[in-house]
């Protein structure tokens, strides 16, 4: 049975999608064992409540969680926004090759995704990483040519400065920006949303919830799966985590308030700070699915969104959000370009 989920736009050609999407990277990869029939649950419960914007990468378990997604897009093709991205190669043992957006890999990796898919077109096509041995120019207007024939319908960008957004929306529309967006990551806030908001753009949260930080799940890092990437990030690591349950603390303060869970006061504060946001929380259970979902009818007092707005003021998040060599792979616009 669906919900009433609103939809939003993303970027000045009218896409359209759900107001809170599917991140689907973890049912393949990075948070420890997943079952393929209960990721499968997982996907066709987010299309029946009325969550119809999905989003995959190729990196995502080398190709494994667009061929997962093929399973489901098979019959229910019609329902969904579906998004993917392409630029972080990666060699058939796994391996990282390194970022790549040359106009020659964009269109194979296009075909490729489609391919694994199983889908004529799509819906959204991100750069995932910015090359920064490649003009920015030239990956989009490869991208572009996708759109021209007919295999890609919107273009984004992932973890892009606000100097690349700005070149890239000059060669073709830009529907989407994905980048790391919550309560405790707000990078974005000085110069990139500005920017997004003056150029149309959208912004799409990916790890809306501080990879499960803010939902009050984990008291220590021992509540982690031996294999879940999150044990070696900072923000997991050492006195950082015991730092960081302060500011999960205020969170689950105002959700007892409130009559919420903390991940629908997380994502609720998401919603109410621009109306072109969208987060795309990832889960593994329909339980969670549809405890996130309801955060689209969450209410909060302003005297709340205060309290939530200022909780980095009070205590600033402990630990950098990626290890230092992801960190080195974020486009930023103080970052000294081999290709201008």
């Amino acid at each position: 049975m669906g919900m009433n989920i609103p939809r939003r736009k993303l970027g000045p050609q009218g896409l359209e999608v759900s107001a809170l999407g599917l991140g689907c990277m973890g049912m393949s990869e990075f948070y420890g064992p997943a079952d393929e029939a209960t990721n499968l649950g997982v996907l066709n419960a987010a299309l029946d409540i009325g969550i119809n914007f999905l989003d995959t990468a190729d990196m995502y378990g080398a190709g494994a969680n667009e061929r997962l997604l093929e399973k489901v897009l098979k019959t229910r093709r019609h329902e969904v926004v579906l998004a993917t991205k392409f630029g972080n190669m990666r060699g058939s043992d796994g391996a990282f090759l390194g970022i790549n957006g040359r106009p020659e890999y964009v269109r194979s990796a296009c075909e490729a995704s489609l391919k694994r898919l199983g889908v004529e077109h799509i819906d959204l096509y991100y750069q995932h990483r910015v090359d920064p041995n490649v003009a920015i120019e030239e990956t989009i207007g490869a991208m572009a040519e996708l759109v021209k024939a007919g295999k890609v319908r919107h273009l984004g960008l992932s973890e892009a400065s606000a100097i690349t957004i700005r070149r890239a929306a000059k060669v073709h529309p830009i529907a989407a920006l994905q980048s790391e967006y919550s309560l405790w990551t707000r990078d974005l806030e000085p110069k990139i949303l500005p920017v997004c908001e003056e150029l149309g753009i959208g912004v799409v949260a990916y790890s809306p919830l501080g990879r499960g930080f803010l939902t009050g799940a984990f008291k220590q890092i021992d509540d982690l799966d031996a294999g879940d990437f999150r044990r070696s990030n900072p923000r997991f690591s050492g006195d950082n985590f015991a730092a960081n349950l302060h500011l999960v603390e205020i969170v689950s303060q105002i959700a007892r308030e409130e009559g919420y869970t903390p991940a629908q006061v997380a994502l609720a504060w998401l919603l109410d700070c621009a109306p072109y946001i969208v987060p795309i929380p990832g889960t593994r259970s329909i339980k969670r699915l549809k405890e996130n979902a309801l955060a689209v009818a969450a209410r909060l007092g302003e005297a709340q969104l205060e309290r939530l707005y200022g909780i980095l003021r009070e205590q600033p998040v402990a630990g950098e959000r990626y290890v230092a060599a992801s960190m080195s792979a974020i486009d930023r616009d103080d970052r000294i370009r081999q290709i201008k």
